[in-house]
């Protein structure tokens, strides 16, 4: 097979890094970007919530949308966009013109993840199918676990609005690739509403969807306050939240590999598994994250877990609906997003008017219903 085919791969995983990165950016600048444009740490949060909510709707909306239009010109216009929204972001004179580029940002992860696995299939011969999906989500893999450490790091060295700049830039290289290695990709087969409301009758199906709602939302309800929660509870220094958080990173990707090893074997105990961790993780924090050892020993366990639920909830997916793969996958993907965003909206809210520490907690709490979903649906998966 021509090399040319697997750098085409590639350069889509890249494109699907960069966008769930956008994504997921404001996490570690949620303290700067507040501060420079004088709104509280809720508020910020907003930053999270917009493009997971629009997102949501973009996944599994679009492929029904753009009908029998080439993916390639698709994913070109879906990337160009993303860039436009990252250069507004760095430029934004205030947060309202801010939550408008990310409405944009939005737009583009759910039209582009939603697709990006699907076109990178098609690159290759039957054969290396595995190697090409593992590449394609790999991207959005590093992109949980690498994206917001590699922000935050460039924002705290410089400026946050350089952060959003230097992703645009990644963006335009992505735009570039894309132009230059991808061939004209005309639809497959055009997804219908249908075919994603039918994915709702496999009970196993449903049980991975809501696994993933849970874990997802309990995860970014506290990890979208990170930074002030390692600042306030941990005692950790602000130029030290970058290299904490890369240090959550590294953790992440071991456990994505862990988890996708794990997974072959046994993927609902690698759930229950996944979702324990967490949920323990988070009610210590609290308790023996008082100091910065504390703080970063827990924060590495952390990445530990959540780096193995993409993979973990992606795997389930894929062995409940193994004949409609594309369309639970925009499923999953529309509930991903909106766990995002639903997730660092109630975040906001506890961490406003309750105490920052109960987005702990509360994170903890939906952990341990994914547990019990995951553990009630025995039956059904055997």
């Amino acid at each position: 097979m021509p090399l040319r085919r697997w750098f085409a791969v590639a350069s889509v995983a890249v494109g699907t890094f960069s966008v769930v990165t956008a994504e997921q950016l404001p996490v570690g600048l949620l303290t700067s970007v507040g501060g420079a444009l004088e709104v509280s740490e809720g508020t910020a949060g907003l930053m999270v919530t917009v493009p997971g909510l629009v997102a949501s709707a973009t996944a599994p909306l679009l492929p029904v949308a753009i009908g029998r239009l080439d993916r390639r010109g698709v994913l070109l216009g879906l990337i160009a966009l993303m860039v436009v929204a990252n250069l507004m972001s760095a430029l934004a004179p205030n947060f309202a013109v801010l939550l408008a580029s990310r409405l944009l940002v939005g737009i583009s992860i759910g039209g582009f993840w939603a697709l990006a696995a699907g076109i990178a299939v098609r690159m290759v011969p039957d054969r290396y199918v595995p190697q090409a999906t593992a590449i394609a989500f790999g991207g959005a893999t590093a992109a949980n676990v690498l994206g917001i450490p590699a922000g935050t790091l460039i924002g705290e060295l410089t400026d946050w609005r350089i952060a959003f700049a230097v992703l645009g830039g990644l963006g335009l290289l992505v735009v570039v690739a894309l132009l230059l290695l991808l061939p004209q990709m005309p639809p497959a087969q055009p997804v219908r509403l249908r075919t994603l409301a039918e994915q709702f009758r496999n009970p196993v199906v449903r049980s991975g969807v809501l696994a993933t709602f849970l874990l997802v939302s309990g995860h970014f309800a506290a990890f979208t306050f990170i930074s002030p929660i390692m600042q306030t509870v941990s005692g950790v220094d602000q130029s030290m939240i970058g290299p904490a958080l890369l240090a959550f990173g590294v953790a992440g990707i071991a456990g994505n590999f862990v988890t996708g090893a794990a997974a072959g074997r046994d993927i609902r105990a690698t759930l229950i598994a996944i979702s324990v961790l967490l949920a323990v993780v988070l009610a210590l924090f609290p308790i023996a994250g008082g100091n910065p050892v504390g703080g970063v020993a827990l924060l590495i366990l952390w990445g530990l877990a959540f780096g193995g639920v993409p993979v973990g909830v992606q795997t389930w997916i894929l062995k409940a609906a193994p004949g409609s793969t594309e369309a639970a996958t925009a499923l999953n993907t529309s509930v991903f997003n909106l766990a995002i965003a639903l997730g660092a909206l109630f975040g906001g809210l506890v961490a406003d008017h309750v105490v920052l520490t109960a987005v702990l907690w509360f994170g903890a709490a939906l952990s341990v219903l994914t547990s019990l979903a995951v553990r009630n649906t025995r039956a059904v998966h055997r």
